[in-house]
């Protein structure tokens, strides 16, 4: 399971990750906008971000019950739900991918395809540095281990978790 802020690279990581491990991978958004039948900007602008927030816990949940070891890239708000950081945590190994807040702004760019930052007035920098305040200690109590990817590739960062998790008191990644 990996979480943490939009421009972690989550899903980059995830892709590469599971092709290390020859495991399949899920991105939860993408099992939201399947199931939902929508992007999920256009899901918060229809529905608002309560609805996406249930959307979102409904394929967290969904994901749970898939069969054999599976990488998971999760969205960035997924851990400000209780029962989704309980969810993650019965899925197996959560691993935080931290940036800095200017890193993870220089990462979304515009905002553009991002509800959360996208809705609010302001510099973007200025409101990764709120939500990283606000989501911190959920990402915290969420993570088995913490992988800080500032100066480091998707291919890099998927190294790193390989190693950590490859051992043997280790069950595996994507599954308990």
């Amino acid at each position: 399971m990996l979480v943490g802020m939009m421009g972690a690279g989550k899903s980059a990581v995830g892709e590469v990750l599971a092709g290390k491990l020859g495991w399949g991978f899920v991105d939860s958004d993408v099992v939201v906008e399947e199931r939902e039948g929508m992007p999920v900007p256009a899901l918060f602008m229809a529905r608002g971000e309560q609805s996406f927030r249930d959307a979102e816990s409904a394929a967290i949940d969904s994901i749970v019950a898939l069969p054999g070891p599976v990488v998971v890239s999760v969205g960035g708000g997924a851990v400000l739900r209780a029962s989704n950081r309980d969810a993650l945590r019965r899925l197996g190994t959560v691993v935080w991918l931290r940036a800095q807040p200017a890193t993870l702004a220089a990462r979304v760019g515009s905002a553009e395809g991002r509800p959360v930052l996208g809705r609010e007035a302001g510099a973007l920098e200025a409101t990764v540095v709120r939500l990283v305040a606000e989501r911190r200690s959920l990402y915290e109590e969420a993570a088995d281990f913490v992988v800080d990817v500032d100066e480091l590739s998707p291919d890099e960062v998927a190294a790193v978790i390989a190693s950590e998790v490859a051992g043997p008191v280790r069950q595996g990644f994507g599954q308990s």
